[in-house]
């Protein structure tokens, strides 16, 4: 990443947790709401899990696992994440769209920007990769760089980036909405 970055870059967390207190206020959790909403955020928990042990970050260009369909399958695993919180909410409809809003809002600038600073650190391979694996949504199938030999999970990397976190905080946070539906019935 640039040194400072765009402010997006530098608050899209804080941001996050912004609108998720938001969220919360305006939730209307069911049982049935946040058991498929878990199961929707548990996909982009996997997705942000199976990413974070293929980067290695600013080292080496990522290609393989989730890398081989999307150029930024963290991203993609945060608004599977984001969706099923939503799901879970139980207000899909007032909730769904400005979640959209906000995720795209925030994370657009930061993929163009985090692009560019790819294109700075490896250049024609980053090219070549983006040409071929489009920015956020999968292709279906995997991209093959020439002569990439192929690369397996690390899970130390998993723990490295403290990619744990993610599952705490969506732990915490249907707990939360856990609680709201038990104490409005």
């Amino acid at each position: 990443m640039r040194k400072g970055g765009t402010w997006m870059q530098r608050w899209r967390v804080p941001l996050g947790f912004a609108c998720a207190s938001v969220f919360m206020l305006l939730a209307r959790p069911r049982p049935l709401t946040l058991a498929i909403g878990a199961l929707v955020a548990a996909g982009g928990l996997l997705l942000r899990a199976w990413a974070s042990g293929h980067i290695r970050k600013n080292d080496a260009l990522a290609v393989s696992g989730p890398y081989a369909f999307t150029r930024n399958p963290l991203y993609l695993g945060s608004f599977i994440l984001g969706l099923g919180f939503t799901v879970a909410a139980g207000r899909w409809l007032l909730l769904g769209g400005a979640f959209a809003l906000l995720f795209f809002g925030i994370y657009l600038p930061v993929m163009r920007v985090e692009a560019q600073t790819l294109v700075e650190l490896f250049g024609d391979d980053y090219r070549r990769y983006a040409r071929a694996v489009p920015l956020f949504f999968p292709r279906l199938t995997p991209y093959r760089a020439a002569g990439q030999k192929a690369i397996k999970f690390d899970s130390e990397l998993y723990l490295r980036y403290r990619e744990y976190r993610a599952a705490l905080g969506l732990l915490i946070a249907l707990g939360v909405l856990a609680l709201k539906a038990a104490l409005m019935n």
